[in-house]
């Protein structure tokens, strides 16, 4: 079959999401994502869930676009757009039957998907079995087998610990050091210093242990629970990353390129 006639849809809209999304639609996939209606996104700048919010996402030449009802995909395939549709459910399968389907919530667990959900089911990283209630899952663990695909069993367990840059891994990470409101008055892009206070959550300060730019930012003004993923900061401090799809993603999206490849070229 071939690839500008393949329908992909993806849940998630988040980074890896994103990154997967990108790149098939630059190889010419029709590509479909699916979000809730509050998304939590940190990397916004490379986020098409930010469509949510804003209408529409572009980055690196790409654009996503909000669209309130199903039958609206069609046309924006036709514009050369990525069309988002809020649908948590995942009732859009139903309408447009995709040929693939790709779990990329990145939840660590299975929220619902299905091997019986399209032709092809691809999970990204733990919480899904190869073979069970996927056909392949996608190693989203950086080292020696990220993007590897898996075509029986599970991805590796998440570690907990993000990938080290510059040589810094959890320091260069923010969480909710309480339950409450976020706020911040910084943005992505800004420059901070080891021990600034970049928000706060109701009252509590979070303040960045290392210096550099911040890549990544939850939206002002979301409720959080407590351990939650607030932002992360580059310290190589070059503003490009910020809005730039990052090495792991381009690795994953590549070994979802190939599970696709494998199962329809030439078919």
């Amino acid at each position: 079959m071939p690839v500008d006639k393949l329908k992909v849809l993806i849940r998630g809209g988040g980074e890896l999401a994103s990154g997967v999304a990108h790149r098939l639609h630059q190889s010419q996939f029709k590509v479909c994502l699916l979000e809730t209606d509050h998304p939590m996104a940190v990397r916004r700048g490379v986020s098409f869930c930010e469509a949510v919010y804003e209408g529409e996402k572009t980055f690196e030449g790409v654009t996503c676009k909000l669209f309130n009802t199903v039958d609206q995909i069609t046309g924006a395939w036709q514009r050369g757009l990525i069309p988002l549709v809020v649908d948590p459910e995942n009732k859009t399968k139903d309408v447009i039957k995709p040929d693939v389907e790709i779990d990329a919530i990145i939840a660590k667990e299975n929220l619902g998907t299905r091997i019986t959900d399209a032709p092809l089911v691809i999970g990204l990283g733990p919480g899904f079995s190869a073979g069970k209630d996927v056909h392949m899952v996608i190693e989203t663990n950086r080292g020696h087998n990220l993007g590897r695909i898996i075509m029986r069993g599970e991805a590796e367990p998440d570690t907990g610990i993000p990938g080290a840059i510059g040589g810094f891994a959890k320091e260069r990470v923010w969480h909710a050091p309480v339950a409450g409101l976020f706020t911040t008055q910084k943005k992505i892009g800004d420059r901070v210093a080891a021990g600034d206070v970049v928000a706060l959550v109701d009252t509590a300060p979070v303040k960045t242990e290392i210096g550099g730019m911040i890549r990544g930012l939850l939206r002002n003004n979301t409720r959080v629970q407590k351990g939650m993923k607030l932002g992360d900061i580059d310290p190589r401090g070059i503003e490009e990353y910020c809005y730039t799809i990052s090495d792991k993603s381009r690795t994953i999206s590549g070994g979802v390129l190939e599970a696709i490849m494998t199962r329809y070229n030439g078919k």
